[in-house]
């Protein structure tokens, strides 16, 4: 952690970063505190890669501290919550970004503990975490603040359910329409919440995505993706800081598509 204050439109804000040790995690953790927010970094096992994003944030004169808890152990979520309100303050902006891919077995063959298991990460953990920090978020937004954010990383998938994905697709359909009954039920409380739904991206999962399904390198897809190469993290981390800036003052219960217009290259 740095005790410098931060300037910049997240000026002021706390921010968790679920999956913020790498990939889209990782630029979006970079991207809220170069914007001004005070940044958790959460990771489940790469301490090592958390610890190097805390750094940049603050060799760059940020705030930030990293904390292991996997998203799905509602224990270890609850005592990350209290630490982070000790160490950086209440929580009032939350990116659910940590998760999982499936197995990429079709339906009939994928047992009902992969398909829990997916739920359990992509959905019923990050509802726990939204059910811990939502009193601080509420009051955030009722002072100084002025509001608070949730912004869910999904998937283009849930619109196109490609085979051998249902568990991964349902458990993000499911958050999917948590986020927007969140947006109904707590825009009175002046909180936001938004879902951004990429489609490939170039992350380490992405990578290994279209090794196992294509054979390739993810880069000798660029040519044929939109604007000539596929999703950067960047991307997608630049349109979660839209969703949390001040210019998104009447946005809520949205879903933004980033995969440059589609369609993306397949890779089921």
């Amino acid at each position: 952690m740095n005790g410098t204050p931060n300037a910049g439109p997240l000026a002021g804000r706390t921010a968790l970063v679920t999956g913020g040790s790498r990939g889209v995690g990782r630029a979006v953790a970079l991207r809220l505190a170069r914007d001004g927010a005070d940044v958790a970094v959460n990771y489940r096992r790469d301490a090592a890669a958390a610890d190097e994003v805390v750094e940049q944030i603050v060799a760059a004169g940020g705030r930030a501290a990293a904390y292991c808890a996997s998203i799905d152990d509602e224990a270890a979520v609850a005592d990350m919550v209290v630490a982070i309100r000790s160490d950086l303050g209440p929580v009032d902006l939350v990116v659910s970004n940590a998760g999982s891919a499936s197995r990429g077995q079709d339906v009939a063959s994928t047992s009902y503990a992969d398909y829990l298991q997916l739920m359990r990460v992509h959905a019923f953990g990050p509802i726990g975490l939204i059910q811990q920090v939502l009193p601080d978020m509420r009051k955030a937004a009722a002072g100084e603040v002025g509001r608070g954010d949730i912004v869910m990383i999904s998937s283009n998938t849930t619109l196109s359910a490609p085979p051998n994905s249902a568990p991964y697709t349902m458990a993000k359909a499911a958050m999917e329409m948590c986020v927007r009954t969140l947006a109904r039920e707590e825009r009175r409380h002046g909180i936001h919440a938004n879902i951004v739904a990429p489609g490939l991206i170039a992350t380490d999962m992405g990578k290994r995505l279209v090794s196992a399904s294509r054979g390739t390198d993810i880069g000798d897809l660029d040519a044929a993706a939109p604007f000539g190469r596929v999703c950067r993290p960047e991307d997608v981390a630049g349109t979660v800081a839209f969703l949390v800036s001040p210019d998104s003052g009447y946005v809520t219960g949205q879903q933004l598509i980033v995969d440059g217009g589609g369609p993306n290259p397949t890779i089921f």
